[in-house]
């Protein structure tokens, strides 16, 4: 797909109508819905990208390493104009853009090709320091995860690595669905400021909370957000 641009098509009380549109089959319904609120607010009040800056240096990137059940993901993104919503009611066919995990080739404002647990947040951490390589110090680099992606040895690499190194940059949200494995004493937030991170837990489904964790300054660290979400809805 090449980075053509649409009109946006709407607010978030149009989210529903979008991923009505995406028919095909999808195995983790809950894993997309869990996500919509913390990706609304994210590309519509706090990300520094826009679909005619996708390419541009100076953009915040965004990374859905929770890339398993992207509708949500693809409906905020229609929503904003980075592609038309005519697209969306293919979803998951042969020959659509839109399959079931995002790929950054075909889609246009999607980073990383994503779906393999664990990859995303390690990936976030690389986009800080090769940002920092090339002297850019003011993008920011967002990574979406799930809780049960914390099982993976990745992260917690990743998780011990980024707050001694004080990557400022760097901004986390942590989908708490109740879907790990494996529980932590303390719960997940304890898990990052062990490390050393700036964090915040929030009701996954509040948007100004959401805003008030995603804006709250933390300099010198990076930033984690645990976002609740029930997972019956």
């Amino acid at each position: 797909m090449t980075n053509t641009t649409a009109a946006p098509t709407g607010g978030y009380r149009d989210m529903n109508r979008l991923m009505s549109l995406m028919t095909g089959d999808e195995k983790h319904g809950p894993a997309a819905t869990s996500t919509l609120d913390v990706l609304w607010v994210l590309y519509d009040r706090v990300l520094r990208v826009a679909p005619g800056t996708v390419d541009a240096p100076g953009r915040d990137r965004f990374l859905l390493s929770k890339g398993h059940g992207p509708m949500a993901y693809y409906a905020v993104l229609a929503a904003h104009g980075f592609f038309a919503e005519e697209l969306l009611s293919g979803f998951g066919a042969y020959d659509s853009p839109l399959g079931h995990h995002p790929d950054r080739t075909l889609v246009p404002g999607v980073e990383i090709g994503s779906g393999s647990l664990g990859h995303g947040l390690p990936l976030a951490v690389g986009s800080v320091l090769g940002l920092r390589a090339r002297g850019l110090t003011d993008p920011r680099v967002w990574v979406l995860i799930g809780d049960a992606e914390l099982d993976e040895g990745s992260n917690h690499e990743a998780i011990a690595y980024a707050g001694p190194a004080g990557l400022e940059q760097l901004h986390t949200v942590v989908i708490d669905n109740v879907s790990a494995s494996y529980g932590r004493p303390g719960g997940i937030a304890a898990r990052f400021e062990a490390a050393g991170w700036s964090v915040g837990s929030v009701d996954g489904r509040d948007h100004e909370a959401l805003y008030a964790a995603f804006t709250a300054p933390h300099p010198g660290r990076p930033r984690a957000v645990v976002a609740r979400v029930d997972p019956k809805y």
